[in-house]
C-alpha cells in the first residue's frame, strides 16, 4: 500500500500529524492497532495523520500514553491552540520539549514548569476575573502549562536550572493553603538530581544581573537559545552573540544567589512560616 506524504507545513495540523505517524511507525504498529487502543476509527486516525481532521485531547492523551512519547502529542495539541497563549511563547515551548538544559530566571511568579496546578489556576482565573482573559482562554492557558510539564518526565529528563527572585516566594498566590502546597512541591522538586533551584534574595540589590524574565535552552547539537518578553508579546533570541552575552550573565546569577542548600532552607522557612500564620 502506498504511505501518502504529509507535508508538515501543509496546515497547522500537518506538524501533528507528521509527529504522531513517525510515533506511531516507531512502536511498530499499524494505524488499526493504534485506533484501537486509543478508542477511534482506523480510518479517523489516518485523517488525523494526513491533517483532514484535528485531533481530539483525548486521542493526544490516549497516543502519548500508549507510544510513550513523554506527553509530545499533547505539548503539540496546545500549542497549535496558541491563541490562548503569549505570541510566540509556543515556539519556545516547542524548543523546550527537545532541549537538554534548561535554566530559567524568574521574578513575582513561580516558573510555569515549577507549578502546581493550584497555583497555576490561580493565576490564570485572577487574569480572568480582571478581564485579560475569558474563563475558557484561562482553562487552555492552565492546560497548555501543565502539559509543558510532561517534558521533565522525558528519558532522560533535561536539567533544568532555575534561580527564582525572592518576590517569587513571598507573592501571595491564590491563598496560604496553595502557597504551602506549591513552597512544598519546590522542596520536592530541588530534592530531585536533574533539578537545581536557588533563590536571589533581595539583598543582591543592583548586583542582581536581570531585570526580566530570562530562559535559556541548550539544545541537542549544543546550540543555545534564549527566549524573553516585552510588550505581551515573547520572542526567541538565536545570535550568539546575544546569548553569550545573557549565559555570562545567568552564570554570574547563579555564582551570586544562594547555594542549594541555603535556597532550600530559605523556601523551606518561608512554607513554614505560612503554616504557622494559618495555624
Amino acid at each position: 500500500m502506498n504511505k501518502k506524504t504529509i507535508d508538515p507545513t501543509s496546515s497547522p495540523w500537518a506538524a501533528f500529524g507528521v509527529q504522531l505517524r513517525r510515533s506511531r511507525e516507531a512502536a511498530g504498529l499499524t494505524q488499526v492497532q493504534l485506533a484501537k487502543k486509543v478508542g477511534c476509527t482506523a480510518s479517523h486516525l489516518s485523517y488525523v495523520e494526513l491533517a483532514h481532521r484535528p485531533p481530539s485531547l483525548k486521542l493526544a492523551e490516549l497516543a502519548d500514553e500508549e507510544l510513550k512519547t513523554g506527553g509530545t502529542l499533547v505539548l503539540m495539541y496546545w500549542q497549535l491552540k496558541h491563541a490562548a497563549v503569549l505570541e510566540g511563547f509556543p515556539e519556545y515551548a516547542n524548543y523546550e520539549a527537545l532541549a537538554e538544559q534548561i535554566r530559567i530566571f524568574e521574578i513575582d511568579v513561580i516558573p510555569g514548569l515549577l507549578q502546581t496546578p493550584a497555583y497555576a489556576t490561580a493565576i490564570e482565573v485572577g487574569c480572568a476575573k480582571q478581564g485579560s482573559a475569558t474563563l475558557e482562554l484561562a482553562e487552555e492557558r492552565i492546560q497548555f502549562r501543565l502539559a509543558r510539564q510532561k517534558v521533565m518526565e522525558r528519558t532522560p529528563p533535561p536539567l533544568v536550572h532555575a534561580v527564582l527572585d525572592e518576590s517569587c516566594l513571598k507573592r501571595f498566590v491564590g491563598g496560604r493553603e496553595t502557597m504551602v502546597e506549591q513552597l512544598l512541591h519546590l522542596e520536592q522538586l530541588a530534592d530531585q538530581s536533574g533539578v537545581v533551584i536557588q533563590v536571589a534574595p533581595f539583598s543582591l540589590g543592583e548586583s542582581r544581573p536581570f531585570t526580566r524574565v530570562v530562559h535559556l535552552l541548550t539544545m541537542p547539537n549544543r546550540k543555545v537559545l534564549s527566549y524573553g518578553e516585552i510588550e505581551q508579546r515573547g520572542y526567541i533570541e538565536r545570535d550568539i552573540h546575544s546569548v553569550a552575552a545573557l549565559t555570562t550573565s545567568y552564570d554570574r546569577l547563579a555564582v551570586e544567589a544562594l547555594g542549594q542548600a541555603e535556597s532550600l532552607a530559605f523556601i523551606r522557612a518561608a512554607r513554614r512560616d505560612l503554616e504557622w500564620m494559618s495555624t
